[in-house]
């Protein structure tokens, strides 16, 4: 049972503030270095390094080829990744404030050259047991939705950043919607958690949907099958990969047992230790990692 991740590949320029940079305000940082990022890649890397088979599908310019050695490093099949476009590679200028917590904005660059005969040769080799995932940060997102339910495909969709395009995608043919607590907001117009909880819920009612809640843990949804799964408490030094390796973590944990409640509390445990370290896909631990913090929790 293999991943297909059409996922994104950015060079993250990460610069350590006292607080974010205010408009009109020329601030320095104490800290730079630039490391592998991408949402893509950092979920790649994730759902490897928790024992999947995953497969990535993206694009670098030819002078960043060397950024993909750490995504093999970690496990990953990267024989659909083209290490020779032309076009930019996509990047992100990511601040973190001393207090651990970030911001980023993106360049899409090659991550937007997915072309259609690309993913129809991907998608055309898949095993019917096998699941497609997904980000918002490349294109071709609807096609690629269509493409591998009509080959019959599993498919997990992260929609971050959240745009308004997204609530036009046939989310119905998504297995697995995984949003943060705005994301969910945004996608349902409403107000609260709760309410965001309720309306994807009825508007999505084959879908399972995980709406992650930061520290405070995360919600998982399916039918008649409710579960608040607590985070753990840890010291955060750099939020910027929490997200990408639970969405990595619970994805693996979730194919290789079908056991929800195994894959929240591993994925949860994932997350708290990806926060205690600086960068992205760096701070994403390994499997044994994360039991040895399983472990200690109990």
């Amino acid at each position: 049972m293999a991943i297909y991740n059409f996922g994104s590949i950015n060079i993250d320029h990460v610069y350590l503030v006292p607080h974010f940079v205010a408009p009109g305000e020329t601030l320095s940082s104490t800290d730079y270095h630039s490391v592998l990022g991408g949402k893509g890649a950092n979920q790649s890397i994730a759902c490897a390094l928790a024992g999947a088979d995953v497969k990535h599908i993206g694009a670098v310019h030819s002078s960043d080829s060397a950024y993909i050695t750490s995504i093999r490093a970690a496990g990953v099949d990267c024989q659909y990744i083209n290490e020779q476009t032309a076009v930019a590679s996509g990047h992100a200028i990511i601040q973190v404030s001393e207090s651990g917590e970030n911001a980023i904005v993106l360049f899409t660059g090659a991550n937007h050259t997915l072309q259609a005969s690309d993913i129809n040769k991907v998608i055309e080799q898949a095993n019917s047991d096998d699941w497609v995932l997904l980000q918002n940060e490349t294109n071709a997102i609807e096609s690629i939705i269509e493409i591998a339910a009509r080959k019959g495909l599993k498919i997990a969709f992260n929609p971050a950043p959240m745009t308004p395009e997204v609530a036009q995608l046939p989310l119905e043919k998504v297995e697995l919607l995984i949003v943060n607590e705005i994301e969910a907001m945004q996608l349902s117009i409403t107000n609260s958690v709760e309410q965001a909880y309720k309306a994807l819920h009825d508007k999505y009612p084959n879908t399972k949907i995980l709406m992650t809640l930061g520290k405070a843990g995360v919600k998982y949804i399916h039918g008649d099958k409710h579960i608040d799964m607590p985070g753990f408490s840890v010291e955060a030094v750099d939020t910027t990969a929490a997200g990408d390796t639970f969405t990595g973590y619970f994805l693996a944990n979730y194919l290789d047992q079908q056991n929800p409640e195994h894959a929240l509390k591993s994925a949860c445990a994932a997350a708290a230790i990806s926060v205690t370290r600086s960068g992205a896909a760096p701070s994403i631990p390994h499997k044994d990692e994360v039991d040895a913090f399983l472990q200690q929790a109990k």
